[in-house]
């Protein structure tokens, strides 16, 4: 039997036609699902449809209140105004998916429609219209979009999954790091935690402040190393037990010493980054204490900012330990900012160049701490950097003045 139309893809029977769809198959399957995002997939394969097969092509995805929207389109788009005069035909059937055909006119033109959903598995992700003006899909064409429909609903389904995952590893670690401990009243803290874009996978980043005694205050900045679920677990994990070994009461480098002793003894567990900084506010000092992390930095009342130089330490879950600390003191009037890498480092970049951007931001003269922390964002285009960006500042509150002449309540 003669096949129906003609095309890009051959429509002749016999040999001819069948090594045209299996040409075609192949360039399918090296131009559609070259990344995980689903409406570069959407655009790869109506790009390649319209190429190919056909002159005009639209991908409606299903959204999951049921309905739909565009999610790409190619080729002469006029032609998609294509409405059915008739009920379509049902050309084919592909594992039970439906082909339907019909015969219309579009802007002027006689056009042919096909119309086929995007199957992976029981789930439909949507649905591919392909328009061809004047001529008709012949049987090998008609395969191609088939088997291109198929193909794109695959990697959809992957997109679909890995979106899923990333949405509970973000709300995972949103409410992990959204909620650190409370410090002293003696302490002002502001933070921030910003992910690498919608299709990063997330990573380790985390923040915490833990009440000591005597009115101090541990701040504490992490990094687990690695991205997705398992360094959100881990970040987890880290945090857990940061907070049991300071519960002792131990200097910051002491603590590190005992992370990583505990963190060695598990093969599970990633290596990590980590800054401790010990607030004594009531004696204007401050204790630091560096495991693999970057230094922190002092921004004084006039907005000019120095890094505090901490003893580098290896990575926590090492086991080499050797850690050591260093005191500064701190006043009302300086702003201690913690962060992690991907605040300040850009790929190719010294990192003596990218702590020196840092210090070079100038919040206005007697900013808030908030306001500190906007400033360093918005300098740094924090919110379009490469790696997840978290952010802790601190500030001691000035303590009231004491009046020796005030005579106590109730005393004549």
């Amino acid at each position: 039997m003669p096949e129906r139309g003609g095309g890009p893809t051959g429509s002749a029977g016999g040999p001819e036609g069948l090594w045209a769809r299996v040409r075609a198959a192949e360039a399918a399957v090296g131009q559609i699902g070259t990344t995980l995002d689903a409406v570069t997939t959407c655009r790869e394969l109506a790009g390649f449809l319209a190429r190919n097969v056909c002159d005009a092509v639209a991908v409606d995805l299903m959204a999951e209140d049921g309905g739909s929207h565009r999610a790409a389109t190619a080729g002469a788009v006029g032609l998609l105004t294509a409405s059915v005069d008739a009920p379509p035909a049902v050309r084919a059937s592909d594992g039970g998916h439906q082909l339907s055909e019909w015969a219309t006119v579009a802007d002027g033109v006689p056009v042919h429609v096909l119309s086929v959903p995007l199957p992976d598995g029981e789930r439909v992700h949507g649905m591919l219209t392909a328009v061809r003006a004047r001529a008709g899909f012949g049987d090998h064409e008609a395969a191609t979009v088939h088997f291109a429909a198929r193909l794109a609903a695959v990697h959809l389904g992957h997109a679909r999954q890995l979106a899923a995952t990333e949405d509970t590893v973000s709300h995972l670690q949103r409410a992990l790091v959204s909620e650190p401990g409370r410090p002293h009243p003696n302490l002002e803290v502001a933070s921030r935690y910003l992910p690498a874009g919608p299709r990063a996978l997330v990573g380790g980043d985390w923040f915490e402040t833990i009440r000591l005694h005597y009115g101090r205050t541990l701040l504490v900045v992490g990094d687990v190393m690695g991205h997705g679920l398992d360094a959100a677990v881990d970040m987890n994990a880290y945090r857990s037990t940061l907070r049991d070994v300071a519960s002792t009461d131990l200097a910051p480098h002491r603590v590190l010493r005992q992370l990583d002793a505990l963190a060695a003894g598990d093969a599970t567990r990633r290596p990590a980054t980590g800054l401790l900084v010990r607030v004594d506010p009531a004696r204007g000092v401050a204790m630091f204490a560096g495991a693999g992390h970057l230094p922190p930095a002092v921004f004084g009342a006039d907005g000019s900012a120095s890094p505090v130089d901490v003893p580098v330490g290896p990575p926590l879950g090492t086991g080499i330990g050797g850690y050591e600390a260093v005191t500064r003191a701190i006043t009302p009037q300086e702003t201690l900012l913690m962060f992690t890498d991907g605040l300040v480092e850009r790929r190719g970049e010294d990192i003596d160049v990218s702590l020196a951007r840092l210090v070079a931001v100038r919040p206005p003269v007697g900013a808030g701490v908030d306001a500190v922390v906007d400033a360093v964002v918005e300098g740094l285009d924090a919110q379009h950097a490469e790696d997840d960006v978290a952010v802790l500042a601190a500030r001691a509150r000035p303590r009231p003045p004491t009046d020796l002449g005030a005579v106590p309540s109730g005393m004549p």
